[in-house]
C-alpha cells in the first residue's frame, strides 16, 4: 500500500521517526518535509504549503502527518480526495513548558485537538505522554468561558492508542573500563533548549569537578536557535574536558560518540519517550535521569534505583559514585544495553505497518 507522509519540522526526534518508519515498513511511503525552524509558523502554516504543493493525492491509501501541523486545515483545503490519517504526537501544546517569559498561545493547544479531531487514528509516543494530555485536556477547556466542548475527550480517547517510536540503535558493543583508559565520557545528547535544563546539567558537573573527579564531556544535540549562554559558558569553564561540542551531522560519527561513551545524562524538564537517551543507553551508556517524565517508563523497574534520581543533589551524588568505579557497573550498563533492544526499528516496525493497515480499513 501507499501512504503519504507529511513532516512541518523535519529535525530531531521528528526526522529520525520519519527516515526510520519509511526505511523500515513494508510498505511504501512518500516524505514530504520542511526545515525544522519556526514551530509556530509550521502549525500556522504547513498545511497552506503542503496542500498547494501536492497534487494526485487520492493516489495514496493513507496519509501520515505528526503534531506540528493543523490537519484540520488541510483536510479543508484538500476536500474529500484527503485519504484517512493517522496523527502521531510527538509532543504537544497543551502541556509542553513554557520558555522562560512566554505566556501560553492558546491557538497551539486547539490546532492539536481539531488534528486529532479529524484524524482517523491517533498515536501517542508513550503512555506518560498519553495520561498527561487526556489528564490535562479537561482543564484546558475549562479556560473556555462558555460553550465548553466536554464530549472532545471522549471523541479523541476512543481514536487514540500508544505506540513507541522505533530507533536506530548501535550493536551495544560495551568495553570493560580499565585504570589506563581517559576519564569516562559523560554524554549530552538533547537539544540545546530550555526545557532540556542544561543549566542543571552543568550546574551538576561543576559540584562533580569540585568534588575532585575527572570526566569528559560530548555536547551532542541539535541546536535551532541561538547558542544558549550556558552553553558558551560551559565551553569556557570546562575547556579541553568537553572534546566534541555541536551537533554531528553524520549519524554513524553520532552513534561512534554514543559508543565511545560511559555515561549519559538529562535534566529534562519535557520528555515524552526520550529517543536520544534509548540511543544512548544502546550504545552502552549508564543512564542517571530524572524519576519523572518519560524516562521511568522506558527504563526497567529493576534499575530504577540506581538510574533514577529524584534532584540535582542526588544526581550529583550518583553522578560521583559512577565516576569513581565506573567498572562496578559494566554489568548494569550490559543488562539496559540489551532491554532497550526493543525499541530497535525491526523488533516495533511490524506494529506500526499494523496501524497502517488498519488505518485504510473500511470501519
Amino acid at each position: 500500500m501507499k501512504f503519504l507522509f507529511l513532516e512541518p519540522f523535519f529535525g530531531g526526534s521528528h526526522r529520525k521517526f520519519a527516515e526510520g518508519l519509511i526505511a523500515h515498513s513494508r510498505h511504501r511511503i512518500h516524505l514530504e518535509t520542511l526545515p525544522a525552524r519556526f514551530w509556530k509558523w509550521r502549525m500556522r502554516g504547513a498545511a497552506l504549503y503542503f496542500s498547494h504543493k501536492l497534487s494526485n493525492i487520492e493516489k495514496y491509501d493513507g496519509l501520515v502527518i505528526t503534531d506540528l501541523m493543523s490537519l484540520a486545515d488541510f483536510k479543508a483545503l484538500i476536500g474529500p480526495d484527503c485519504p484517512p490519517a493517522l496523527a502521531y504526537f510527538h509532543e504537544n501544546q497543551i502541556t509542553y513548558p513554557l520558555a522562560p517569559g512566554e505566556t501560553r498561545d492558546v491557538h497551539f493547544g486547539f490546532t492539536d485537538i481539531t488534528t486529532a479531531l479529524t484524524a482517523k487514528r491517533v498515536l501517542f509516543n508513550s503512555d506518560t505522554h498519553y495520561c498527561a494530555f487526556f489528564d490535562n485536556l479537561p482543564v484546558f477547556l475549562e479556560m473556555m468561558p462558555e460553550y465548553k466542548p466536554k464530549w472532545i475527550v471522549p471523541a479523541i480517547r476512543e481514536k487514540a492508542g500508544i505506540l513507541h517510536p522505533g530507533c536506530q540503535l548501535n550493536h551495544g558493543n560495551i568495553t570493560r573500563p580499565t585504570p589506563n583508559r581517559e576519564p569516562p565520557l559523560i554524554i549530552w545528547n538533547h537539544r540545546w533548549e530550555f526545557d532540556k535544563n542544561p543549566d542543571a546539567f552543568f550546574e551538576a558537573l561543576e559540584q562533580v569537578l569540585a568534588r575532585g573527579y575527572e570526566f569528559q564531556v560530548a555536547l551532542l544535540g541539535e541546536n535551532f536557535q541561538i547558542v544558549p549562554k550556558v552553553f558558551l559558558a560551559a565551553r569556557q569553564r570546562l575547556g579541553s574536558r568537553i572534546v566534541q561540542y555541536g551537533y554531528v551531522q553524520s549519524q554513524k560519527k553520532y552513534l561512534e560518540w554514543l559508543r565511545r561513551g560511559s555515561i549519559v545524562i538529562s535534566t529534562a524538564d519535557q520528555e515524552n519517550f526520550g529517543m536520544a537517551v534509548v540511543e544512548a543507553i544502546r550504545s552502552g551508556c549508564l543512564p542517571l535521569l530524572p524519576n519523572r517524565l518519560a524516562y521511568p517508563e522506558i527504563i526497567p523497574e529493576a534499575f530504577h534505583r540506581t538510574c533514577l534520581y529524584q534532584n540535582l543533589h542526588q544526581l550529583v551524588d550518583r553522578l560521583s559514585m559512577v565516576l569513581n568505579d565506573l567498572a562496578k557497573y559494566y554489568r548494569i550498563r550490559q543488562a539496559l544495553s540489551q532491554a532497550m533492544d526493543k525499541y530497535a526499528w525491526p523488533n516495533i516496525i511490524h506494529c506500526y505497518d499494523d496501524e497502517l493497515e488498519r488505518l485504510i480499513s473500511k470501519p
